[in-house]
């Protein structure tokens, strides 16, 4: 298998142990590419908002306007915090 790098590679490293044991058995490929897309898609969702977040910019916008996206990208990445 051929994964490399940060939290991929240590869940290759777990996925590979739990597979070579028989802890763990996929009996589909997409049973795994399941498993995959639970285990990566949440925090890739949270990058992409987090980097939409940081670009977000001004832009001439009334004030009102622009603390409303920013808000709207806050709750989208999951962030609590209210702007006062």
């Amino acid at each position: 298998m051929y994964v490399q790098g940060g939290t991929a590679d240590v869940w290759k490293e777990n996925i590979m142990k739990e597979l070579e044991t028989g802890e763990l058995e996929y009996k589909t490929i997409e049973e795994f590419l399941i498993s995959l897309k639970k285990e990566f898609s949440r925090g890739e969702e949270e990058s992409v908002k987090a980097v939409e977040l940081r670009k977000l910019e001004q832009r001439g916008k009334m004030m009102e306007k622009f603390v409303q996206e920013l808000r709207e990208q806050q709750e989208e990445v999951g962030m609590k915090k209210d702007l006062q």
